[in-house]
């Protein structure tokens, strides 16, 4: 599996518009048609990308864009965050604070809008579900998420409006004087 490959099948599914939810199924879809093999090696480099974005700085951006984030809502933002492409997934992961360049992270400030897509986070096994009638068997030896626990206290704003400027500045009351 090829990392060009694995992101050709998820800009396919955006070509067509639509909300994460659809670009999710899109992408469930075309990769159920493919034979088992394909789909399993399509799971493994979802894999890989999960664990390359489990960033803490990305998880604070994920915590103040939702309004707060545990382990698994930031399973979720990851999957959201993938259906919108690979630039838009690269540049996040490099650098967090530029998610608040995105009109969607933009209007949530406002709006109060949350982002997540659960299915988009585990979806070759569901391809592998449909394409099979079961469930992909446990793969050993997968890449381990890196050990977050003493992460910074996304609840610190002044941490926050330090590591995540930008995004701070919207999604913050400005500090007190």
């Amino acid at each position: 599996m090829r990392t060009d490959e694995f992101w050709a099948l998820i800009e396919a599914a955006r070509a067509t518009p639509g909300d994460s939810e659809e670009i999710t199924e899109r992408v469930i879809s075309a990769l159920a048609d493919r034979p088992a093999e394909e789909i399993l090696a399509f799971d493994r480099h979802l894999h890989r990308v999960l664990v390359a974005s489990y960033c803490e700085d990305l998880w604070g951006a994920a915590y103040l864009i939702n309004g707060g984030a545990s382990d698994d809502d930031f399973a979720h933002f990851r999957g959201w965050l993938m259906a919108q492409g690979r630039a838009v997934f690269a540049r996040a992961v490099a650098e967090p604070d530029s998610l608040a360049e995105l009109p969607a992270v933009q209007r949530a400030a406002v709006t109060g809008a949350e982002f997540g897509a659960p299915a988009m986070a585990r979806f070759a096994a569901e391809a592998y579900r449909r394409a099979t009638g079961e469930d992909p068997p446990v793969e050993e030896g997968r890449a381990a998420y890196p050990d977050l626990n003493d992460f910074w206290d996304f609840d610190d704003e002044e941490e926050a409006r330090r590591r995540l400027p930008r995004l701070a500045a919207l999604f913050l009351e400005p500090p007190q004087e």
